[in-house]
């Protein structure tokens, strides 16, 4: 049976525009730009992830930075190469989108659902402190024989649960997107403020077999 590319890859984000929209590229005349979407958490923090929008969905008056918006759509991936190495790069792309509104409200603000596969051994470690961590790389299929490489981070008993997952094993994922600061140090002793995105698991399901 013929998968839903739809929803292998569903994205639901609610927040603050929280930059100017800056021009990317255009495919077959229609333009693409990108800001960045202030996104709350319950710990009174918040993410600052990147979003790639059509042209033709920036009509609205409410499409300028400050204000609340809703999107929905997929995560992206693309490789840049610089530093003599290639960069995954992550962008929420746009599908629909619109004001914030009342009816908003009992909506999680930042929600993933991600059905692919799984493309490098996931690395299962434990921090200093003894929690649970496993980094995993999942390739989603999109249209057109492409994918997207999504790194995502599982903690406590589904990090233990992916450290078991193999090569190749179909699995499916929620949880939300997450932007992370860091600081890249180089051979000189100079250091680098760095962002780093990632998909953090709340919940992980082996297609046909086990869920966690």
């Amino acid at each position: 049976m013929l998968q839903d590319i739809r929803a292998t890859n569903r994205v639901y984000i609610s927040g603050v525009i929280d930059s100017d929209f800056t021009f990317s590229h255009k495919v077959y005349g229609e333009g693409f730009y990108c800001f960045v979407i202030k996104v709350p958490r319950l710990s009174e923090t918040y993410d600052l992830l990147p979003v790639t929008i059509s042209e033709r969905l920036m009509a609205g008056e409410y499409m300028k930075t400050g204000e609340e918006i809703w999107l929905r759509g997929q995560l992206r991936s693309y490789n840049t190469y610089s530093e003599s190495r290639n960069h995954l790069i992550l962008s929420i792309f746009v599908k629909e989108v619109g004001p914030k509104c009342s009816e908003d409200q009992n909506e999680n603000p930042n929600s993933i659902s991600l059905n692919g596969f799984i493309c490098k051994k996931p690395i299962y470690r434990t921090t200093p402190l003894g929690r649970e961590i496993s980094d995993i790389l999942l390739a989603v299929n999109r249209a057109y024989g492409k994918s997207d490489y999504i790194p995502l981070i599982a903690w406590g008993r589904n990090a233990l649960f992916a450290g078991n997952l193999e090569i190749g094993d179909n699995i499916r994922v929620e949880g939300r997107m997450q932007s992370r600061r860091y600081q890249k140090k180089f051979d000189n002793g100079q250091t680098v403020d760095k962002t780093a995105y990632e998909v953090s698991v709340s919940k992980i399901e082996l297609e046909g077999g086990d869920f966690c």
